[in-house]
């Protein structure tokens, strides 16, 4: 799921000549961003492939972590420069949740030497600490639902009732999540609900989204942004609901976490 999330994102790029919109990690002004946003397609698309076959998986997830890391780091200065806005922490939390499971894929699957200068963030110990990002990067991805209600609601699919109820409901479930998960409350019930509420998610809003964007001249109405958005959603949606699958496959069961104390 991860890989195809990644390869799907550097198709996008490839096609668009452009970062992933409001996920972008460049901003506008930089120079040659066309040919870096091809760049990143590039690496995207081939990280994404290799992760698919055993014999080039440990590569793959060791060029990934540094890549994600990156991705992260350039989105600091947007919350440095605005730490009042709750979007701009919505917008970091999302990325440190890919991050957690590249970072979760790296400790299991890159295989370091022994000895290895970063092996700190490999194995069990990397595992945990991915574990805790992961936590942490739920409170505000939740408590967005309530900063920006009536966006969310929006985004509720309009067969369902009580569309600011489920607005709400789904944001406490985040914070709680988070909290489970930072505390060692239920942690593997809490990271499992998580990674089954993001899915949902992708296959309730951003799939049929993108299904009907392919039958429907959006981009005579919105410009590029009628094709991009859509799919450009569906793919960062589809890329942390598998970061979070990655993290959840990981918490120990209770029993297992307390024989190893």
């Amino acid at each position: 799921m991860f890989a195809i999330g990644l390869i799907g994102l550097g198709m996008l790029a490839r096609v668009f000549g452009d970062f992933a919109m409001v996920w972008q990690p460049v901003a506008p002004w930089f120079p040659v961003r066309t040919a870096l946003a091809y760049v990143t397609g590039a690496f995207e698309v081939g990280v994404g492939c290799g992760l698919l076959f055993p014999a080039t998986r440990a590569w793959a997830v060791r060029i990934l972590f540094p890549g994600l890391i990156l991705w992260v780091l350039l989105k600091v200065p947007a919350v440095v420069a605005a730490p009042q806005t709750e979007g701009v922490w919505l917008g970091l939390a999302e990325l440190t949740i890919l991050l957690s499971g590249g970072w979760t894929l790296f400790a299991r699957l890159a295989e370091l030497p022994e000895r290895s200068i970063f092996g700190f963030a490999a194995g069990e110990r990397g595992v945990r600490a991915a574990r805790m990002l992961f936590g942490a990067s739920l409170p505000p991805i939740g408590l967005s639902h309530f900063v920006y209600l009536q966006a969310t609601v929006n985004l509720v699919p309009p067969w369902l009732p009580f569309r600011a109820g489920w607005a709400r409901l789904t944001g406490a479930g985040q914070i709680a999540s988070g909290l489970g998960v930072l505390f060692n409350v239920l942690p593997r019930a809490a990271a499992w609900a998580q990674a089954a509420q993001i899915s949902i998610y992708t296959l309730l809003i951003w799939l049929p989204v993108s299904l009907v964007t392919s039958y429907m001249n959006l981009e005579a109405v919105f410009g590029q942004s009628g094709r991009r958005l859509p799919f450009t959603a569906l793919f960062i949606s589809w890329t942390i609901a598998a970061a979070a699958w990655v993290v959840a496959q990981n918490v120990p069961r209770k029993r297992v976490a307390n024989a190893e104390k």
